[in-house]
């Protein structure tokens, strides 16, 4: 069975880059019937919060990865959190201690610098010089004896390492240059090479995907399996992911939390088939909407490329709009509901006697936005009595000569109106244009920034429409004032 992890460091929020390497493990064990495992690698104590661990759990919920092993889900395999694995950790060490793979190394920090820096100073490089390996076994019981502090260090290879990776295929690391490196430091703690190798080991991960700056990490890792006994995983080593400046994606490029784009008004499918794609062809041509399901059909591990993908916002949110677009408007309704009472605008009524209306609004309002919360900010006018208008709107469309008495013209048309419909209110209007010798556009314009304190919205005739009759002549009666 394929079994996969995503293994989050608890240091900070979900971001994009790791979803998109969480969303390609699971869409890999989806489509093959695996098992996605989410372990949290929180040995660094000082930098890891409960906070962190809840705000990645949310990014994933929020995305739909559920995993199948793991933290609030447990698992045959558990703990699924690192700081409850140091006795396997040590225990592991210690056993490459006792088949000759690794040694114990008594040197201090103090007395490494001093060396390093020796050597930097006579312009030779340095790596560790194997002093420790070369004690004596009288020589290694006397430092036990004085209760010296140790840390444990791998002997390296001398010979190539090469390993298949699914993305680059067959990489080979030169081993003469990697010096025997330390897995467990003098305070009993693990280095990341030892604990992500032995979890791997004991939860049985048969791929390992993960970014391509893990690369370099790999042939250390590649030592430690062999070391074990264990065979290798498959790697595949994903491509970063670029800002628009080709820089690797951080917070100067806006927002890379994955709750803050939720928090943004993008949905998580759209959100999903978005970072699907950057780095992945599907190898269908140009279509590039997909739903979740189809992906997981679509989904193949030789489909990564091997260069950096480029987070382009833009791309983003058109892609969040033709997702938009395929809700029903029931789920449309369920989506933007949180919104609208974060911006204090929700009526419950909106759920009962006023739910047709308001999902006319919605309808009216999708094909203009690309957000969810750009169905607040686009028709906040629906919404409050009193408007907000545009000071160069009513400038330049409101004060102008004979307006006053073209608004008054208007409402009275509206109000003689039998049916108050879109047609009906159109024909209107433009036959007060055509009465009173101006341009319709001239008084469209006018009326839209007097119904909804603008100069763009949705259509002008729909919108007096879904206002009906009584709202339009109050704003319309507060325009001719604003004109005068």
């Amino acid at each position: 069975m394929i079994r996969v992890r995503f293994a989050p460091s608890p240091t900070g929020y979900l971001h994009v880059g790791g979803a998109r390497t969480a969303l390609f493990n699971w869409l890999h064990a989806r489509r093959h019937g695996g098992k996605f495992v989410l372990r949290i690698e929180d040995t660094d104590l000082e930098r890891s919060s409960a906070d962190m661990v809840d705000g990645i759990l949310a990014g994933l919920r929020w995305l739909g990865l559920d995993w199948d092993e793991g933290p609030q889900v447990g698992g045959p395999f558990g703990p699924y959190f690192q700081s409850a694995r140091a006795d396997r950790y040590r225990a592991m060490a210690e056993r490459l201690v006792a088949t000759g793979h690794a040694y114990y190394c008594y040197c201090t920090p103090e007395e490494i610098k001093a060396k390093r820096e020796s050597a930097e100073r006579e312009g030779a490089a340095w790596k560790y010089d194997r002093t420790c390996f070369y004690l004596s076994p009288a020589e290694v019981e006397a430092r036990e004896r004085q209760d010296r502090s140790r840390a444990i260090r791998v002997r390296s290879h001398e010979r190539a390492i090469t390993f298949d990776d699914l993305v680059h295929g067959p990489i080979t690391f030169d081993g003469s240059h990697i010096e025997d490196f330390v897995i467990l430091r003098s305070d009993g703690h693990p280095t990341y090479h030892l604990s992500v190798v032995a979890d791997d080991v004991d939860m049985q991960i048969t791929h390992v995907v993960r970014g391509d700056d893990h690369i370099s990490n790999t042939p250390k890792q590649v030592m430690l399996y062999e070391a074990l006994g264990h065979g290798l995983p498959k790697f595949a080593h994903v491509p970063l992911i670029l800002g628009a400046d080709k820089k690797r994606l951080s917070k100067r490029h806006g927002a890379t939390s994955v709750m803050a784009y939720a928090e943004h008004g993008y949905l998580p499918e759209a959100t999903v088939n978005f970072l699907a794609l950057l780095g992945w062809s599907p190898g269908s041509g140009d279509r590039e909407v997909y739903t979740r399901d189809e992906l997981i059909a679509t989904f193949d591990l030789s489909g990564i490329s091997g260069g950096d993908a480029v987070f382009n916002t833009e791309k983003l949110d058109w892609f969040n709009q033709q997702h938009l677009w395929q809700l029903s408007s029931d789920e449309l309704l369920m989506r933007v509901q949180p919104f609208f009472e974060r911006a204090a605008v929700w009526d419950p009524a909106f759920l009962t006697t006023r739910r047709a209306w308001f999902v006319s609004v919605l309808e009216l309002l999708k094909l203009r936005v690309k957000r969810l919360t750009e169905f607040v900010d686009l028709g906040r006018f629906f919404f409050q009595e009193s408007l907000e208008y545009d000071a160069a709107a009513v400038a330049s469309r409101l004060r102008v000569d004979g307006m006053p008495g073209h608004l008054v013209a208007i409402d009275q048309a509206f109000a003689a109106l039998p049916q108050f419909d879109v047609a009906a209110t159109e024909a209107a209007l433009r036959h007060v244009a055509e009465e009173r010798g101006v341009k319709a556009a001239t008084l469209i314009h006018a009326v839209r920034v007097a119904l909804t304190g603008r100069t763009a919205s949705p259509g002008l005739f729909e919108v007096a429409v879904l206002l009906g009759r009584d709202r339009a002549h109050a704003r319309l009666t507060a325009a001719r004032a604003l004109a005068g």
